[in-house]
């Protein structure tokens, strides 16, 4: 009876064994058929060009042309933008020139404005002035890259690979200038009607974290929500909050060139459909940072918005009064003034926008 008990227990044990060892063999052959995850492909340059091409205004208006979309904006346009002047409110958009920008050289190498005196109060206190030019006066200059502050980009100032705006080449940029698309050629066009797409107030959010980037549906949902409509020959405004969340901190960080919310690579389909006349924003790129790339192709959206649709861009704008106005009086358009300094061949300029309700 033991040796039968026995030989029982062994039969069952091996009986055990083997199911275990068939039960492995399953799990193995399941794990082997499981599908190997693929990584998901980011942007890369040759579909940054891919789209750009797809988008491309070259020629719309003639070979010659050196304005792009602005030519969407149309003398009535502007009487129309007129009207929307009811209060006589004027809000400042320019952030001021001084030591104390943004800049701290993570791109190209710029710096802030410099502010330096010729002549001073104390020269002519002290009788210096009297007899070289008989004049007490003072005098001043500054030193600064056009893209130090609040600025237009003209459509010279980013190329797809070897070509510019309307696909002039980008060796007529040289060490005299610009040849071609140079910023004075927007000296009497920048004015119109002004939008404020407030993207961070529709997110309940003073400010919209660095990566954030703002897609179609947040451009269309925060117009929904502010009863504006975006109509052809417009200035787009975007608001992130982020310059003012620096202002707020008393602390620039990586705004001038390091992470920043922004519009998504995808927005630009956006922008194109629109037909709006210039886009701007808070930050120091309009786009998201870090950008949509994986290969290492810097502003992507800018490769595309500039020199393909034709677009100018307003960067490192002041939007804070303006947005708390327009949140408090419901009223998302305005009258926009914005001309550059009339800079002979430069590829942008400093300026102090006017947004007047």
């Amino acid at each position: 009876m033991a040796k039968k008990a026995t030989a029982r227990k062994f039969a069952a044990k091996k009986s055990s064994g083997a199911k275990s060892k068939s039960k492995s063999k399953v799990q193995a052959k399941t794990k082997s058929k499981a599908p190997k995850r693929t990584k998901k492909k980011g942007l890369t340059k040759a579909a940054v060009v891919r789209k750009g091409r797809q988008l491309s205004n070259w020629g719309k208006w003639g070979k010659r042309d050196e304005l792009g979309v602005l030519n969407y904006i149309t003398p009535q346009d502007v009487v129309e933008a007129a009207k929307l002047i009811r209060r006589g409110k004027v809000f400042r958009l320019g952030l001021n020139l001084d030591e104390n920008g943004p800049q701290n050289g993570l791109f190209g190498g710029r710096w802030n404005p410099m502010h330096h005196m010729l002549a001073t109060g104390t020269d002519a206190t002290r009788g210096v002035q009297d007899k070289s030019v008989g004049l007490r006066y003072a005098d001043d200059f500054i030193n600064l890259p056009t893209q130090a502050a609040s600025q237009w980009d003209a459509l010279s100032h980013v190329f797809a690979e070897d070509k510019m705006w309307n696909g002039y080449d980008a060796n007529l940029v040289d060490s005299n200038g610009a040849h071609k698309c140079g910023i004075e050629k927007f000296a009497d066009k920048m004015v119109g009607r002004g939008v404020l797409l407030d993207v961070a107030r529709y997110k309940k959010k003073d400010r919209l974290k660095d990566g954030y980037g703002i897609t179609v549906n947040d451009l269309n949902r925060t117009a929904k929500s502010q009863g504006v409509e975006v109509r052809r020959g417009d200035f787009v405004l975007i608001n992130t909050g982020q310059m003012a969340d620096c202002l707020d901190r008393g602390e620039w960080g990586g705004y001038g060139g390091g992470d920043a919310p922004g519009l998504a690579f995808e927005t630009v389909d956006w922008v194109h459909e629109k037909q709006i006349a210039g886009i701007c924003s808070d930050t120091w790129g309009i786009e998201v940072r870090p950008n949509e790339t994986t290969d290492g192709t810097n502003q992507p959206w800018h490769w595309v918005t500039i020199p393909y649709i034709g677009i100018v861009h307003g960067e490192i704008w002041y939007l804070r009064e303006l947005a708390a106005d327009c949140a408090k009086d419901g009223v998302y358009e305005f009258f926009l003034c914005a001309p550059p300094l009339v800079i002979t061949r430069g590829t942008g300029s400093p300026l102090n926008p006017q947004a007047i309700k």
